[in-house]
């Protein structure tokens, strides 16, 4: 169960990392307001997905006991993330 844990939420955390960087390097403006005010509202977005990556990570550890294997996975996840959102 810990295998499927820590995949999921691996991949729903990376993947909305990657939205919301791709939504601000496409679509936010040089002005300070209106970039302010999407770090502002984005704040607890980023909070949930780094509490998911962080989890993804444990899970993931206390699925295989291998730190490495773990950190290797997700890096490879977020490449195909990243190359899915191209």
């Amino acid at each position: 169960m810990n295998y499927l844990y820590g995949g999921i939420f691996l991949f729903v955390g990376l993947f909305l990392i990657n939205v919301l960087f791709s939504y601000q390097n496409k679509h936010i403006d040089s002005d300070f307001g209106n970039a302010l005010k999407y770090q502002i509202y984005d704040f607890s977005l980023f909070l949930i997905a780094n509490m998911l990556i962080g989890y993804g990570i444990k899970f993931g550890f206390k699925a295989v006991h291998n730190l490495t294997f773990v950190l290797l996975t997700s890096k490879g996840i977020e490449v195909i993330i990243a190359v899915l959102m191209v």
